[in-house]
């Protein structure tokens, strides 16, 4: 090895390489001789992910992702809402862009212009097709997207200066003395991940009139030659929607607005505020199931880490106001014996699939409870993997409902021989609906990833680590069994604190942290770690022994 070379372990080829020293990413790629599909788009070197402009000067360990990677599709996001952003700029010099919810396998966009009076112009769909075509042509010439560092006064100043304050703000309180920043074709913005390096890398995306806004469309991840299937979500948007009234409200719509009002002694108006709000909610749906006549069991159904649990609890504390008593099922104890559960791809059992649950005797057992009769509940015992009789009895009387949580609960195969007009259907998610800024969302998985490293190391002793490596596939369950169901529901509740990160970042941040360099999960565990840091802390003990966030912190009055 000469002076003028640096060795690198290429994970994707398993060989050792020499490269010239500074050379970019994207340079030892195109030495390597690899092929990819789609990509490469990003690489982990040294288990941290990088954009291809980044530049080797020592010797480093490089993986390349492709778009099939969360990282890969992650960068290709990026990079479309960075052309997005500039094509809007070129033809509405003035507007503001905001890239904020995510539905409908891709991103809903609002573009702010104003006419001469002030006066607010909604997006037509010509408008729509004109700021489409300014995209694809951005494309089509290709140009470089170039990374730049300043000092973080530098970069305020310039944000400043474009009217940017969102990012203003955010960078106000990120306490870094150097800020990174991306240029296109002169038009300068700011992404806390990577980016691609040129717009030509971009083949494919959607742009559709959408609830009086932008609907983006992305490539799918499994099948990046496609957009990702279109799927109507009109309640999920509309729970988003509510969720922005009660932002407007507390005028808190970016992590620079959260870090301000904590900054100035507000933290405590804030969290008394938006949970008062969140059990207006949980109060409102239960009197929705209280005036439905003929309602006999409510159905919870929501993805890991949603706060089910403590949403089930707190809703039943109201059901009981409404003179209803709620009687607790657990599907869990309808699992079927061990040998009769079915097996996933790989010959493991799936205790995930519906099927592995009991389905005729449940729907028995319900439809008896609901004429009256009387019957002995299931238990399931773990251990030996068996389905047992557990001596209790239940029978409902007149002012008795069923409160039934499980990932399968908005399934209609589950409760497929008992009558609709009889189930209540309630989906619970965890939705973070505060942004970075105007153009860098934070992820709703993110903030349910957090809370079960938080949940898994305090309660099941499990690090921060291994909740990272399990995680892809509790999402690919989540993708199959929970999420195609969500419409479903006959109300949507958002188990998000607008305050949460800044209250669970105490706690989540020393778990990142052993999180160390040489395992492959470090690379999630720096990205959560990276965002984390832009969030002004809030401690707990402001926090009422009530709140849903309880169920993850610890310190809750109810029994779990």
């Amino acid at each position: 090895m000469t002076e003028q070379n640096v060795r690198i372990i290429c994970r994707n080829l398993g060989q050792t390489l020499e490269v010239p020293v500074g050379c970019t990413l994207e340079e030892v790629y195109q030495q390597t001789g690899l092929t990819m599909d789609f990509g490469p788009v990003s690489a982990k070197v040294n288990n941290k992910v990088e954009g291809m402009h980044y530049r080797i000067y020592k010797q480093k360990t490089i993986e390349f992702l492709d778009l099939q990677s969360a990282s890969g599709i992650r960068a290709y996001t990026r990079t479309l809402f960075f052309v997005l952003c500039k094509a809007a700029h070129d033809i509405w010099p003035q507007c503001r862009v905001m890239i904020d919810i995510p539905i409908s396998n891709g991103y809903y966009v609002d573009i702010d212009r104003k006419d001469e009076q002030g006066n607010r112009i909604e997006i037509t769909p010509d408008d729509i097709a004109e700021l489409r075509e300014r995209m694809m042509a951005i494309i089509a010439e290709d140009h470089p997207i170039h990374r730049y560092e300043a000092t973080t006064e530098e970069a305020i100043e310039m944000f400043r200066k474009e009217g940017s304050l969102s990012k203003v703000k955010l960078l106000e309180y990120s306490g870094r003395l150097y800020t990174t920043y991306y240029d296109l074709d002169g038009y300068q913005d700011y992404y806390y991940g990577t980016l691609l390096t040129s717009t030509g890398k971009l083949h494919l995306f959607g742009l559709e009139y959408y609830y009086n806004g932008i609907l983006l469309r992305i490539p799918s991840r499994e099948n990046p030659e496609k957009l990702g299937a279109f799927i109507r979500q009109d309640k999920m948007f509309e729970i988003f929607q509510e969720h922005h009234q009660w932002q407007d409200i507390l005028k808190l719509r970016t992590v620079g607005d959260l870090n301000a009002a904590i900054e100035h002694g507000y933290a405590n108006n804030l969290i008394q505020i938006s949970e008062a709000l969140q059990e207006k909610k949980i109060a409102q749906i239960a009197d929705e199931i209280a005036h439905r006549k003929g309602v006999r069991m409510v159905l919870i159904a929501g993805p890991s880490s949603s706060g089910k649990t403590t949403t089930c609890k707190r809703l039943s504390v109201q059901l009981a106001v409404n003179g209803i008593k709620p009687i607790g099922i657990s599907l869990d104890d309808y699992f079927l014996d061990r040998d009769q559960t079915p097996r996933d791809e790989t010959g493991d059992y799936d205790f995930e699939h519906l099927h592995a649950l009991n389905i005729p005797l449940l729907n028995e057992q319900m439809n008896a409870l609901f004429r009256g009769e009387e019957v002995e509940l299931p238990r399931y015992n773990f251990q030996k993997g068996k389905s047992e009789w557990s001596g209790k009895k239940l029978k409902l009387n007149g002012n008795e409902i069923l409160v039934v949580e499980g990932i399968h609960a908005l399934n209609p195969e589950l409760t497929a021989q008992i009558p609709d007009e009889q189930i209540y259907r309630i989906y619970a998610s965890a939705l973070t609906t505060i942004l970075l800024d105007s153009h860098n969302y934070i992820p709703t998985t993110d903030n349910r990833l957090l809370r079960r490293i938080i949940r898994d190391h305090k309660y099941r002793g499990v690090s921060a680590k291994d909740t990272i490596r399990r995680w892809p596939s509790v999402r690919k369950g989540e993708n199959r069994w929970i999420f195609p169901f969500q419409e479903n529901a006959d109300a949507m509740f958002n188990s998000a604190m607008l305050f949460e990160l800044a209250v669970i970042k105490k706690q989540a941040e020393p778990l990142l942290e052993e999180v160390y360099e040489n395992c492959e999960e470090h690379a999630e565990a720096y990205r959560l770690l990276k965002f984390l840091h832009y969030i002004k802390p809030i401690s707990e003990d402001q926090i009422p022994p009530t709140s849903l966030l309880r169920e993850f912190l610890g310190g809750s009055s109810f029994e779990y």
